[in-house]
């Protein structure tokens, strides 16, 4: 074997460049592509990622690798080739990339739970002679001794809990030799001590069967490929993707599931384990270890289906043949820090190294998705009724405006809303509301000067939290007590204005004491697994009335739900953003299919001060393609995706002159970069962002838009290594943005 001289290595930095060190002899046959080292760097010692190997080096001075990490490679070629294409498209570092493709308990290197066990040293026989001994003296130690007599042997915490004594009493029984104290390892799997069913594939409607066919055949084929499944909600899109996933580990595939929200996590592990015996789970609600060990087993091949949130799509899965995208039109799919990439594209990128298909569903696809399937780029299959023909349920929008003008004061509840609760709950039906604005109150006002209470470090109105009794910034999270009086005129006559989901809390359970509610939001999902206890409790029929945010909109099915109730539909559609009509529209359509799953139906209230805006009218006659058609002729007007390609530049800086005075810059340089690219690229800004300063850093943005990635790509490397020039302004590339905020 002929030993290379020099190892390529990227770093966790925001450069995309390879390092070359030289290899010590010693290291020659420990080195490997894909491994992780130890090197160098400055002044200071870091690990990075060998992607390559060399007998030349560009740099005259190299420097010698410290440590041989991995004795086999973490990362295979496949995702090496993946991280630089993120790297290249997403305008940051190939090592940053790869730090994404691994979780930090894994690069940190977690060893497995340990705990202290109890066992008795000596035989029965001697142990009782010594426990009627000491029993007078040390009860407690007795006690301890009763309890290890018969059994092999017990965990010290649960010894003293049983025994009722102290860890001491303990000790001091292994300290005269009676017992003795050992380390075991502890399962902590995801899975331990939970029962999951089995079940059987459903008999598929005629449009699902036509679903699985297709899907089952470009499965066959073993090509990249993409499906597009667009399924009303309750039309079974799981069942498709459940028999998808059976024919592919028939083929000796292995399958990625993604799902948008943690909450969808524990009722999509449930029908996926009901199925398949080798499940793994990769999101932020486990613990260390749990993440730590579920990576492991995936890696080790012990996995055929992966379910997990965005950064799943990194799985270490060999032989991959099936992705599915579930709601694939969510923007948490989005990663809003560096590589900031959307793992709906990564999906279709990594398909492509893998030659597998990629499964895109949703009720209410993304506009770029449709249009792919539109034009035929996308495989299309549709599923246009509920699993046994059940109704999509009957919309009633509720003119706020009216409401207020007929009853002479604020109301959070129209009386219609009131009403038909009172309905649902007096039969034993189960209701859900939606606001997606958490907090009491979204703005504080002095009537008498018109002050409004807005955070120090940032651009934006303070929310009012009633149950902390302090204004919290929903972007630096800075908390500040309440003001008593106006800090301008030092009025006392200090409002509360606008509502979340704490005071709609708050005002439910004045209306409907005897019922119980639960509000679901991030202020109260705050421990380990507190979304499956809820969702468990609501589905057990614990819960009456469940109130929450967006979290609570999708991919949950509860048969007993019979009322949806949409408090706003207004929070989003003003927004300064051209995606606000579509997630104004998805977000409703969504909601509305939380109910009349079951035998009983079930109805929407969707209260509004817009009722004729076109995104809430197709929501409510559940008209994704009407809307799909009135929204892509103003994306064509405006040249916005899927028509064209997009970029959001955004700089940072503590003062507003720096920022100002390099946005300038910036946009100069772009313009003249792009003068020979006529009108296929178009520089939108400089401008202050919508929300000009958070924490406090003031926000200048610029908006690129291309015919095509590659005219937008072109303009974006004149300006990719800006930021190393300012160490006084951050200039952030996001490619295909989400939001323009």
């Amino acid at each position: 074997m002929t030993y290379k001289r020099f190892a390529e290595v990227v770093l966790d930095i925001p450069l995309n460049k390879k390092f070359h060190y030289r290899i010590p002899p010693s290291f020659e046959s420990q080195i490997g592509i894909g491994k992780r080292v130890k090197v160098p760097f400055r002044s200071r010692t870091i690990i990075g990622y060998c992607v390559g190997l060399t007998d030349v080096s560009d740099v005259e001075t190299t420097k010698d690798i410290i440590q041989v990490i991995d004795k086999k490679p973490i990362l295979s070629l496949k995702m090496l080739e993946i991280a630089e294409w993120l790297a290249d498209f997403y305008f940051c570092g190939w090592g940053e990339a790869l730090e994404t493709f691994l979780p930090f308990v894994v690069r940190k290197g977690l060893n497995a739970k340990t705990i202290n066990v109890a066992k008795l040293s000596k035989d029965e026989a001697f142990i009782k002679d010594t426990i009627s001994t000491i029993r007078r003296k040390a009860p407690k130690q007795a006690k301890a001794l009763e309890v290890l007599s018969g059994i092999d042997e017990m965990a010290v915490q649960e010894l003293a809990i049983t025994s009722k004594c102290k860890a001491a009493s303990i000790y001091s029984l292994r300290d005269r030799g009676l017992i003795s104290l050992n380390k075991r390892q502890v399962d902590d799997s995801v899975f331990t001590s939970k029962h999951y069913e089995r079940t059987c594939h459903l008999q598929p409607t005629k449009e699902q069967e036509k679903a699985i066919n297709l899907i089952k055949k470009r499965l066959r084929e073993r090509k990249h490929n993409t499906v597009l499944l667009k399924g009303v909600t309750g039309s079974g899109k799981t069942e498709v993707y459940l028999q998808a996933i059976s024919e592919a580990i028939a083929l000796g595939l292995k399958t990625i599931v993604l799902v948008p929200e943690i909450s969808l996590t524990p009722q999509t592990i449930e029908r996926f384990k009901s199925r398949f015996d080798r499940v793994a789970i990769l999101h932020s609600s486990l613990s260390g270890r749990q993440r730590n060990n579920q990576w492991w087993e995936i890696r080790n091949g012990n996995a055929d289906v992966v379910i997990g949130a965005r950064s799943a799509v990194f799985a270490p899965l060999d032989n991959l043949g099936l992705i599915v995208i579930d709601e694939e039109h969510e923007n948490t799919f989005k990663q809003d820090s560096s590589p900031r990439y959307n793992a709906r594209d990564v999906s279709l990128v990594r398909a492509k190294y893998e030659n597998a298909l990629v499964v895109l569903g949703s009720a209410t696809p993304s506009l770029e998705s449709y249009y792919n399937a539109k034009i035929g780029k996308y495989d299309y299959v549709t599923l246009t009724s509920r699993v046994g023909d059940k109704p999509l349920p009957p919309v009633k929008l509720v003119d706020m405006r009216y409401e207020i003008r007929r009853r002479k004061r604020q109301s959070n509840i129209s009386e219609y809303l009131e009403f038909c609760m009172k309905q649902s709950l007096s039969k034993k039906e189960q209701v859900l509301l939606f606001l997606n604005r958490r907090g009491f109150s979204s703005f504080i006002n002095c009537r008498r000067c018109g002050f409004v209470s807005k955070c120090k470090k940032c651009d934006i109105s303070l929310t009012y939290h009633k149950k902390k009794d302090a204004v919290i910034c929903h972007y630096c999270y800075s908390e500040t007590s309440v003001p008593k009086e106006c800090p301008e005129c030092r009025s006392p006559g200090i409002k509360f204005f606008g509502s979340g989901t704490e005071r709609i809390e708050e005002e439910i359970r004045v209306k409907f004491p005897e019922y119980e509610l639960f509000r679901m939001d991030s202020d109260t999902m705050k421990g380990r697994d507190s979304h499956e206890k809820v969702l468990s409790a609501f589905r057990r029929g614990d819960i009456d009335i469940l109130l929450g945010t967006q979290m609570i909109a999708k991919g949950l099915d509860f048969p007993n739900v019979t009322l949806v109730g949409v408090i706003s539909a207004d929070t989003i559609i003003n927004l300064p953003d051209f995606r606000a009509s579509e997630r104004t529209f998805q977000l409703l359509s969504q909601v509305a299919g939380r109910t009349g799953r079951g035998s009983k139906g079930g109805q929407v209230i969707i209260q509004t001060h817009n009722p004729d805006h076109y995104s809430i009218t197709y929501a409510a006659s559940h008209d994704y393609d009407g809307f799909a058609k009135k929204e892509l002729e103003y994306r064509k007007q405006l040249y916005y995706p899927p028509y064209g390609r997009l970029a959001r530049i955004v700089l940072r800086g503590k003062k507003s002159e720096d920022v100002k005075e390099k946005s300038i810059d910036i946009a100069s340089k772009l313009r003249e970069a792009i003068k020979l690219c006529k009108d296929e690229v178009e520089i939108l800004g400089p401008a202050p962002t919508p929300i000009a300063r958070i924490k406090d850093k003031y926000r200048w943005h610029i908006i690129v838009k291309a015919n095509n990635f590659e005219k937008l790509q072109m303009a974006l490397k004149n300006i990719e290594n800006e930021g190393k020039k300012s160490k006084k302004v951050q200039i952030i590339i996001d490619v295909d943005p989400y939001m323009l905020l």
